[in-house]
């Protein structure tokens, strides 16, 4: 680590204490035998987090995400930038972009070459669905999107990349007429050719067990959103609210999970939240 980085991570953490922004991590139950971290290079920064600091100043924003200790970053809006650009400022700051949000409207329709040759350039691996269309959300209506998957994710697979993901919301986990509907799309759709990237919060908030779904549908889950909830239900910094994820995790390799992509959909200061959830992913031992 170069004394730069060392000396940025001093002043963060001396900040965090000094505005109160930081709360403790959860330590692990007694009962519990703690065996492994998070990989480094597996902690990431879902960039909707911080995209009032990217409409400011794209560039200085990745520094310092870079500066903290994320390795990896997960695109959502370009702030006018070309896939071009941004690919030219992640090297610069020796970040990675692992996946990137697409409109399922424009992968299902004639933009989908396009967006899998954005994702070459920016050097990512997922397209990711971020949300489905409210017309959509019926059990007809998630079979009509799990066909849909299964051929963007064939594109994907014949352009070189990985699996098409999606990312859930709550009420993607509602029982219509008696179906579950994010489990039409986990069991009709092809492993080969979709996965998800499992927004934990928001499957809380659905009813649904993250720890579950890992164990029930191994290897289907390459990408997290690591999202805090609030005691009200809110959103809050990772390892400050009441998620437990040290047990969530626990299953985590089983659901090949590869990216631990950090999100808070409304963060008073963006930085501050991308420091305490970064210091607790690094330290968290499951």
């Amino acid at each position: 680590m170069s004394a730069t980085r060392r000396a940025f991570l001093g002043t963060s953490l001396g900040l965090a204490a000094a505005v109160g922004t930081g709360l403790p991590a959860r330590a692990a139950p007694a009962h519990r035998r703690p065996c492994r971290r998070i990989p480094r290079g597996g902690i990431g920064m879902h960039l909707y987090t911080m995209r009032t600091a990217l409409a400011q100043d794209f560039p200085g924003t990745l520094q310092r995400l870079a500066a903290m200790g994320y390795a990896t970053v997960g695109v959502s809006g370009r702030h006018g930038h070309s896939a071009a650009t941004i690919r030219h400022i992640l090297d610069d700051v020796r970040l990675k972009a692992v996946l990137e949000h697409v409109a399922y409207d424009v992968l299902r329709g004639p933009g989908l070459d396009q967006a899998l040759t954005d994702l070459h350039t920016l050097g990512a691996t997922w397209p990711v669905v971020p949300s489905l269309p409210g017309a959509l959300h019926s059990p007809a209506g998630f079979r009509e999107a799990a066909r849909e998957f299964n051929r963007i994710g064939r594109a994907a697979r014949d352009a070189g990349l990985g699996p098409v993901l999606f990312h859930n919301h709550g009420s993607d986990h509602a029982v219509v007429d008696g179906v579950n509907l994010y489990d039409i799309l986990v069991t009709e759709t092809d492993p080969d050719l979709v996965a998800f990237e499992l927004d934990v919060y928001w499957a809380v908030k659905g009813g649904a067990d993250p720890g579950t779904y890992f164990t029930r549908h191994p290897s289907r889950f390459p990408a997290l959103h690591v999202k805090d909830m609030a005691a009200n239900g809110d959103f809050a910094d990772v390892g400050s609210g009441t998620l437990d994820f040290a047990a969530m995790f626990d299953h985590a390799r089983r659901g090949g999970v590869r990216q631990w992509l950090v999100e808070h959909d409304n963060p008073a200061d963006p930085f501050a939240t991308a420091w305490n959830s970064y210091r607790y992913l690094a330290a968290l031992r499951y």
